[in-house]
């Protein structure tokens, strides 16, 4: 396997066949790749340890990475003097025509935890890619009751909604019981909006508040276990 940097945004699949999307890759992400082949490749993202199927023909994004690729540490004394940066992140990704997609890590389209992956890493900040790897990583705040969680909960901490067994989505707190995220065609607003865990009679909130988990606070940044 070589390191390559990717010079373009490149889309990672599920399956050696087939067009549902696993994750993406953005411009400036490194990625581990054996020899190009004629086919769909097996690879893995560098910064998250994700993997993946590549097209051949995206082979022509990657250039063999200048030097190895090196995280850098990120404490929660940094993480909170970035975090109103990673909230206008969300804020301005939903200001731009998008819609939801499965997978999506890169502007303009994201799914849930493709949105809060790429919000704090725009900041420099690392989270592993899915939803119930997100909440694992995170500092729990809270329980599955949302009246004794929203005392608890700060700014920029993380929300999680799934079954009783696992996270199946996540989204931002913002404060004041609101969280923005990405949620999808069927059971949400195809896209990003902003819901509440207060009482109300909104159905997309209504239907998360049935669903939630706790939230999880960041304290530092994913470090690849290598």
């Amino acid at each position: 396997m070589q390191l390559y940097q990717l010079t373009a945004p490149v889309n990672l699949y599920d399956a050696p066949t087939g067009d549902r999307l696993a994750t993406q890759g953005a411009t400036g992400r490194f990625l581990w790749a054996p020899s190009p082949t004629a086919e769909r490749t097996y690879v893995q993202l560098a910064e998250d340890e994700y993997w993946g199927w590549l097209d051949a023909r995206e082979y022509c994004h990657l250039t063999p990475a200048p030097q190895p690729y090196q995280p850098i540490a990120r404490d929660r004394a940094y993480i909170e003097a970035v975090l109103e940066d990673v909230i206008a992140f969300c804020l301005a990704a939903q200001q731009v025509p998008h819609e939801y997609l499965w997978g999506g890590t890169v502007a303009p389209n994201y799914d849930c935890s493709g949105l809060m992956q790429a919000s704090f890493a725009s900041q420099g900040i690392w989270l592993p890619r899915d939803a119930y790897q997100q909440e694992a990583f995170t500092t729990p705040v809270g329980s599955p009751s949302i009246e004794e969680t929203l005392p608890q909960l700060r700014r920029g901490d993380l929300v999680f909604f799934g079954t009783r067994d696992r996270a199946t989505h996540v989204g931002l707190y913002l404060g004041e019981g609101q969280y923005i995220h990405s949620s999808g065609k069927e059971d949400g607003r195809n896209g990003i909006g902003i819901d509440t865990l207060y009482p109300s009679e909104d159905l997309v909130s209504i239907a998360y508040q049935r669903q939630f988990r706790g939230g999880g606070r960041i304290e530092y940044s994913y470090i690849p276990l290598g």
